[in-house]
């Protein structure tokens, strides 16, 4: 009890008041610790009237934070030790050090110091007066501050007591008031400067805490030397690794009972609180967390790692028999109540031996509540539901560490006690006629078993610890040598991860890390066999550099005030609505309220979605001497529209934008023409999409709402000269609800980010994680601009007219019946199926029906030209060798005998043909009469269907097959497409069923299957059934050439054509024939499915050699972030399946585990360059693939590969050669990184035709370490590429010689002007040149210089002043006349 004794009293003496909510809304800065030596006081602080009427006067300091804008004190007030006085007053030295660190760097976020006398009445009692007080400015709006030089300070003292800071009166700056007097002849002494020696120790301190450096740190060792000031120069304690096991968490008086009082009372609290009468069943509890984290006293060591209990009965369930016994019989001391237990390790390596270190237990519970008041709403879609999180119980233990091992028993406490969170938890029960050892269980228990060390196993004999309540228990079973195999998951042991979070990562916006447990690092007992197999472990390929989603890496707001007003004045065209009126401005930083019934009743039911783009600016933290693109384009997919590609955009510097700032507007978007001049419109772009019933099919409507309320735009950014990809950036667009409104608009600034990859090396130990996982390796993304953009949608009126049923799309209907076609319409043999439908039929020469037959008849030539000789027109060389071998015999016969005897001869051939004509004619119906006949009694038991398809959908209908016959049938089903399957499985038919909504049976055992053969069901005499089937297409093929075409109008919107009419949408075909026992069909069902243009999530892109395989890891953001991902049940993980559309790709992801997150593994063979390969990976979240989660375009493209090993700051240089074209180009080298690699020629130059031409490269690597330059040549009249290389930089660093150190004042200051002396150690007269890693930073006064041999020269350095504190080390390079190096020196600037 002594060591919780510890904690508990330095938990209740370092209570902090938090800053104003105001100033904690700022942008959070970096802490910055400092150091403040309070010396000594000196003057007549002390009035003599209290020297006299006091005995035993003594002396003490009080400091406290002060927010002069909101008077505000925070923090905790800091005494120092008492010193006494003497008679007369004179100095009175202190000599106490003071540390603190905050990130609240702002100047009027002072310390105040008050000066406080005590001392001894007549009668005895201690009294206690202020006797002035100073303001210390810790930080000024000068960039000298704070300052560095530890040079002694005087504080100015005034009258009173600070909380005279409070008063009203007191304006800033309070030391000019006038009702602010200072004391004559008095001061404080006192040193103030930044400590860094005091940030690796920043876990152990919270913030705007101060402590004394005499004062005793938990975590800290002791002080070296008589000083006693620990926190001078730091030393950590060495930690100790803890795990915590079988953790339950058992609540009075059972957890059933719990739970349904605490929501009886949310509702109650719920009603009072005047929001309304609420709904008992519609707030309900989404999750149990426990936050587990090591506490100081002080604060939390580490954040709290967040993990989620499950009720015990829902483990019992999905574990095997074994396993369940093992935890009813570690929960016999419930006494029948249920627990809610974890069923992973805990893992603190941050435990230190020491009395205050303690480990804390938060009991969290997570309930959703409706948005509106009434919880109608709630059950329409999970949109409308918020999470509301409430504390209700928490428990600290302090650890005896000495003891190995050993079960634990805590009681839970509640109420309005303080906790370190801070926050209020829910009550507990009444205890006012219960025991001690009552209120020890009531509020409830966590029990749970502790270990030290890395030892994998929890079986070891378990020791006693000190804890109100200790059970000893023995182990049971045998331990597991280190040397065993890991032993598998079992299926039922894993269970839902809402959000995977990788190691060294935080969850994303609040997302809940689920540690399940780790079986392949336990000791499950492994059964042995008589041949044992080796089991596969998890591996993930440690070549595959993982790659985060642009969603993760790219941010959006809404522009600065500033931004929007040089927007307003730029002149661009304002958005209507259908009433030309100025669309509704709403902001991209609220929430939004979405309630699909609102948007499903809107009588506008036609979308007109506005894409404008206005600006596009560069970040004050790029690289100053990078160029900026003069143009860009931009591209993009909307919904399932075909991919956008914009004209070329002219960036324009505004005038008024001055310099840069972090968010400054600095150029605008302006449309030029062809031949390159502005065009004379406003400036910005548009591009319109109308989506209206004539574009959606039907039930599509909702989809597309979802889509947007979901769903985030990807947009990448590409350079319009050098055709390189500038960056991505994302955007959601969910403000584009319009929820009733006539016109909604937002505003966004989007980041531009840009995603370098390095090479794939070989990954070294130290980033090895454990068995196979990896921390993202190569991969760096860095922000390139800032891109504004407007949304909208602009609600119209649908047209009133009523389109022909022609062009109506056919039925979504999932049943299909052949008993409309049972009906014979008769006709002719050989007329088409399209003619049968009429009543009258036209005779027709049977030459022109049958192509085949007219191939065989001489003398239909002859005749007129119906459809079939029109056919033949390609065939006009034939015929005229045909005509003159005619003209030819007519010559020979001569005369006018001649030609009665040839005329008479010509008539007899004409009749031996016809009558040869005549026979075959004969001889060809009797041929195909009965194939003719058969062809055309098929029709009446043919069914016809229209499926509308989608990339990865698994479209589901049945076919109502009825058995004509009296006699039973053993059917066969026959299908001619491989993506058209039958149901098989009876589950997976009863899921798509509910899935589409239908009520129709469903029958196990359906279909009787025979290895690879196709399924047969059974028929009785005129039996109906309804035969499942799925047709799934995972191929693009044709459809992702016409989804690529780039087909936008510009200003005036898409053309909203229907997918089904337009003729560059690809068909297929399929046919599935139901074949009785005797072999003849007895219903045939003939499909033509329409490919419709998918949705695509996101869009990544590579650059890789040509003709070498492309290896990668995409990781999967958390599960519960993906729109559309189910939700599993209990004791199950998410089931991840991926499928590609390219069959030669390798794409597959593996489960690593509970707890890991899941990468997406690609193998993609490049082609020959400029090849570009695309393809779609689709991820499903369900267990039959029916529809996907996310889709995903991937793009490979295909380089010319050059390797150079360089070292930084020489210059490399190598050649490649061109070849010409069939015509003259005017071409232009543009490059990645122009400040390493440099082009000769430079600029435009004429690449001749046919020809072989030399382009000279130079590299010099600013870095060293292994990545990728895009060197491109573009034709500058075509804007057209014409080659490309991947240039693959393997650099070194040079051996540094000399090193120096210097510290510079941080902010926009002048420069400063330093030198160095160089020695010529060559006997002879040398040029030298000179270079910078950070020529942005340090500029020399001549780039070259020549000395003699043996002397010195003084080089001039001017470096360049920093916008922000940090340290930067900065390579100096000197090479000799051929560029090679001689010598590197390093400068380690401190920007302060």
């Amino acid at each position: 009890m002594g060591r919780m004794n510890d904690w508990h009293r330095i938990f209740t003496q370092n209570v902090l008041v938090p800053p104003h909510p105001q100033r904690a809304r700022q942008p959070v800065k970096e802490s910055a610790a400092f150091q403040c030596v309070l010396k000594w006081l000196d003057g007549p602080i002390i009035r003599q009237g209290m020297l006299e009427a006091l005995s035993e006067v003594e002396c003490h300091l009080r400091v406290s934070f002060f927010d002069v804008t909101y008077r505000h004190f925070f923090g905790r007030t800091w005494k120092t030790t008492v010193k006494p006085t003497k008679r007369p007053p004179s100095r009175i030295v202190f000599n106490e050090p003071l540390y603190f660190h905050t990130s609240l760097n702002h100047p009027h976020v002072v310390a105040v110091v008050e000066v406080v006398a005590e001392g001894k009445k007549l009668d005895g009692t201690l009294y206690t007066s202020s006797c002035g007080f100073g303001i210390l400015q810790i930080f000024s709006s000068q960039p000298e501050s704070p300052t560095s030089a530890p040079q002694d300070k005087r504080l100015r003292l005034y009258h009173g007591t600070p909380r005279a800071l409070l008063h009203p009166l007191l304006q800033d700056p309070a030391e000019q008031n006038k009702h602010m007097t200072l004391i004559e002849n008095c001061s404080l002494h006192y040193t103030l400067k930044p400590h860094p020696a005091l940030e690796p120790v920043f876990h152990l301190l919270p913030e705007n805490l101060l402590v004394s450096g005499l004062q005793q740190i938990p975590g800290l060792l002791p002080a070296h030397g008589e000083s006693g000031d620990a926190l001078r120069k730091p030393r950590l304690q060495k930690p100790i690794t803890g795990h915590l096991d079988d953790l339950f968490f058992t609540l009075y008086p059972t957890l059933e009972k719990f739970e349904e009082e605490l929501l009886e009372l949310l509702v109650q609290d719920h009603f009072q609180e005047g929001c309304g009468l609420l709904d008992g069943g519609a707030l309900e509890i989404l999750e149990r967390r426990l936050h587990v984290g090591v506490h100081n006293g002080l604060g939390f060591v580490q954040r709290p790692q967040v993990v989620v209990l499950v009720p015990e009965m829902d483990v019992a369930l999905t574990r095997s028999a074994s396993f369940s016994r093992k935890v009813v019989s570690s929960s016999k001391t419930s006494s029948g109540s249920q627990a809610l237990v974890l069923r992973s390790r805990l893992r603190l390596p941050e435990m230190v031996s020491h009395p205050a270190f303690a480990v804390v237990f938060q009991l969290e519970y997570v309930f959703s509540s409706p948005a509106g008041v009434d919880g109608n709403a709630a059950s329409v879609t999970s949109l409308s539901k918020l999470a509301c999180m409430h504390m209700v119980r928490w428990a600290v233990w302090n650890p005896l560490l000495e003891a190995d091992s050993g079960r634990v028993t805590l009681p839970l406490q509640g109420g309005i006690q303080p906790n370190p969170s801070h926050c209020l938890v829910y009550k507990v029960p009444s205890a006012s006629m219960s025991s001690e050892e009552v209120k020890q269980v009531e509020s409830g228990t966590v029990r749970f078993q502790f270990s030290l060390g890395s030892e994998e196993h929890l079986d070891a004999p378990a020791e006693p610890v000190s804890s109100p309540k200790v059970e000893r228990q023995l182990a049971g079973k045998p331990p597991t040598s280190p040397s065993s195999p890991p032993a598998p998951a079992p299926r039922g042991l894993t269970a839902l991860q809402d959000s995977p979070v990788g190691p060294g990562e935080f969850p994303l916006e609040g997302g809940i890390s689920h540690l399940e447990a780790d079986l392949g690092q336990t000791s499950l007992v492994l059964e042995t066999s008589i041949a044992e197999q080796l089991q596969e472990l998890p591996f993930t390929p440690l070549h595959a550099p993982i790659v985060v989603g642009t969603e993760t890496r790219s941010s959006a707001g809404q522009p600065s005030r500033a931004s929007m007003v040089l927007l307003q004045s730029s002149g661009f065209p304002e958005i209507l609505d259908a009433n030309e009126q100025p669309a509704e401005a709403v902001n991209p930083s609220d929430p939004v309220t979405f309630n699909p019934q609102k948007e499903e009743s809107d009588c506008l039911q036609s979308n007109e979605i506005v894409l404008q783009f206005l600006a596009f600016s560069r970040v004050a933290q790029d690289c100053r001497g990078m160029p900026w693109p003069e143009t860009v384009y931009f591209t993009f997919q909307f919904y399932r529209f075909p991919p956008a590609v914009t004209p070329r955009l002219q960036l324009v510097q505004l005038e008024e934008a001055g310099q840069p700032s972090s968010g400054a507007l600095t150029h605008i978007l302006v449309p030029v023409s062809r031949d390159g001049a502005f065009d004379a419109g406003p400036p910005g772009f548009q591009l319109r999409y109308m989506v209206g019933p004539g574009f959606l099919k039907p039930g599509e409507r909702r989809h597309f709402t979802r889509y947007l309320a979901l769903q985030t735009l990807q947009i990448d950014v590409w350079d319009g000269d050098s055709l390189l990809l500038i960056g991505s950036a994302a955007v959601h667009m969910k403000h584009l609800l319009r929820q009733g409104r006539p016109a909604v608009q937002a505003s966004h600034e989007l980041e531009v980010v840009a995603t370098e990859y390095e090479q794939d090396t070989v990954v070294v130990s130290g980033d090895v994680l454990g068995f196979g996982r990896v921390k993202p390796i190569g991969v760096h993304s860095v922000v390139k601009g800032r891109l504004y953009l407007t949304l909208a949608n602009v609600g119209h009126l649908c047209e009133q007219k009523v389109r022909d049923a022609s062009t109506l799309p056919p039925s979504r209907s999932r049943v299909i019946s052949n008993d409309g076609s049972s009906r014979f319409p008769g006709g002719s043999l050989l007329t088409s199926g399209s003619s049968r439908r009429k009543r009258v039929v036209q005779a027709q020469k049977l030459a022109e029906l049958d192509s085949e037959l007219a191939a065989m008849l001489l003398t239909h030539a002859q005749g007129g030209k119906g459809p079939q000789d029109i056919g033949r027109e390609v065939d006009a060389t034939r015929r005229r060798k045909l005509e003159r071998m005619r003209s030819v015999r007519l010559k020979e016969a001569g005369g006018a005998s001649g030609r009665r005897g040839t005329s008479v001869l010509a008539q007899q051939s004409v009749r031996t043909q016809h009558f040869r004509d005549l026979q075959v004619i004969a001889a060809y119906r009797e041929r195909t009469k009965a194939e003719s006949i058969a062809s055309l009694l098929s029709l009446s038991i043919t069914t016809e269907h229209t499926l509308h398809a989608t990339l990865g959908v698994a479209e589901f209908f049945e076919f109502v097959l009825k058995n004509p016959h009296n006699t039973q049938h053993t059917v066969t089903v026959e299908i001619d497409n491989p993506e058209l399957s039958v149901i098989v499985d009876s589950q997976e038919w009863r899921d798509l069923k509910g899935a589409a909504g239908l009520h129709t049976p469903v029958e196990e055992d359906m279909f009787h299957l025979r290895g690879n053969l196709a399924p047969q069901l059974y028929l009785r005499p005129h039996e109906t059934a309804h035969v499942p089937f799925k047709f799934q297409s995972f191929s693009a093929g044709l459809l992702a050439v016409a989804q690529a075409s780039p087909g936008l109008s510009n200003e005036k919107g898409m053309d909203a054509m229907s997918p089904w009419k337009s003729g560059t949408v690809p068909t297929k075909h399929a046919k599935v024939l139901f074949r009785a026992s005797d072999g003849k069909p007895i219903a045939v069902l003939c499909l033509t499915v329409e490919l419709q243009p998918h949705m695509v999530d996101q869009v990544f892109r590579f650059y890789h050699p040509e003709l070498t395989f492309l290896k990668k890891a995409i990781r999967l953001p958390p599960w519960h972030t993906l729109p559309g991902a189910q939700v599993g049940m209990p004791g199950e993980d998410p089931p991840v399946h991926v499928r590609c559309s390219d069959p030669n790709i390798i794409c597959e992801t593996q489960h690593m585990g509970p707890g890991e997150p899941r990468d997406v593994f690609l193998k993609v063979a490049s082609g020959p360059s400029p090849e570009i390969k695309d393809f779609f990976v689709i991820i499903y979240s369900d267990r039959w693939l029916a529809v996907p989660t996310q889709t995903w375009q991937v793009y490979v493209h295909s380089l010319q590969r050059v390797d150079v090993s360089c070292v930084t700051g020489q210059l490399t240089r190598l050649s490649l050669v061109l070849r010409g074209m069939k015509t003259v180009r005017k071409v232009r080298a543009f490059t990645s990184h122009p400040q390493e690699l440099k082009t000769d020629p430079k600029g435009v130059f004429v690449l001749p035709p046919r020809g072989v031409q030399d382009l000279h490269v130079g590299v010099r690597p600013l870095r060293a370490g292994s990545r990728f330059i895009h060197l491109n040549l573009v034709d500058v009249d075509c804007h057209q590429l014409v080659a490309s290389w991947l240039v693959c930089l393997s650099c070194r660093q040079p051996l540094i010689s000399k090193a120096f150190e210097i510290t510079l004042a941080a902010g926009e200051g002048k420069g400063v002007n330093k030198r160095i002396t160089y020695t010529n150690p060559y006997p002879s007269q040398r040029t030298f040149h000179l270079h910078s890693d950070h020529p942005e930073l340090l500029q020399f006064r001549e780039d070259s210089f020549q000395v003699a041999g043996g002397e010195t020269y003084t080089i001039g350095l001017q470096f360049a002043s920093s916008r922000r504190a940090g340290e930067e080390e900065i390579l100096i390079y000197i090479n000799d006349h051929e560029d090679k190096n001689e010598e590197a020196f390093c400068v380690k600037v401190i920007y302060q």
